[in-house]
């Protein structure tokens, strides 16, 4: 059985955004520099975690918001597989060209069926609203954070209001980020 991961670009300052995010701006105001150590000519060590994330990707879960603003840029599903959006608005299921979204209303359901379509593969968390919930409801095994040597200032932050202890497993760098991966200590574990 995969994992339940959250793995996202974090500025020094604890942004995964820039502030004032919107349809035309859905990163926020500076917040596309957060994934710029995956784009034009990644360090060998950023291409094989982008690749890692890439093929380990079993399901996704995202908030409403990430699939508000991802979608007209995502074109389709954000990894090529089933993504479950948490959302209080009941919907039928959105076909996509890789997959399809699920919309569901409570977030250990949204994980379970999340769990179930990934199979032996990973769930990816999106979304800082959505991870917090999903690390506070104790559904979540590991936290990977890129981080990137950026002050935002301000926009979205993971980790306001979430006390949990972490284990850190990994750290590796390269010229543009440092990848850090943390196991949250007493959380679910993969197989429960």
């Amino acid at each position: 059985m995969g994992h339940v991961i959250v793995h996202k670009s974090i500025s020094l300052d604890g942004y995964v955004t820039g502030p004032n995010v919107s349809m035309e701006n859905p990163m926020g105001e500076g917040g596309e520099a957060l994934h710029s150590w995956m784009f034009g000519s990644p360090a060998p060590l950023d291409r094989e975690i982008v690749a890692w994330v890439t093929t380990s990707a079993g399901a996704v879960v995202c908030g409403r918001r990430t699939f508000d603003l991802g979608l007209p840029h995502w074109e389709d599903t954000p990894y090529p597989v089933p993504t479950f959006v948490l959302t209080r608005t009941e919907r039928p299921p959105l076909p996509a060209r890789s997959a399809s979204f699920t919309f569901v209303g409570d977030v250990a359901a949204a994980v379970r069926q999340a769990v179930e379509a990934a199979g032996d593969r990973d769930v990816i968390v999106m979304g800082a609203e959505t991870s917090k919930a999903v690390m506070l409801a104790g559904l979540l095994d590991h936290v990977q954070l890129n981080v990137v040597p950026l002050l935002l200032g301000g926009g979205a932050r993971l980790f306001d209001g979430v006390s949990v202890p972490l284990e850190q497993e990994f750290s590796m760098s390269s010229p543009a980020v440092t990848h850090v991966r943390y196991r949250l200590a007493g959380q679910r574990q993969a197989g429960s």
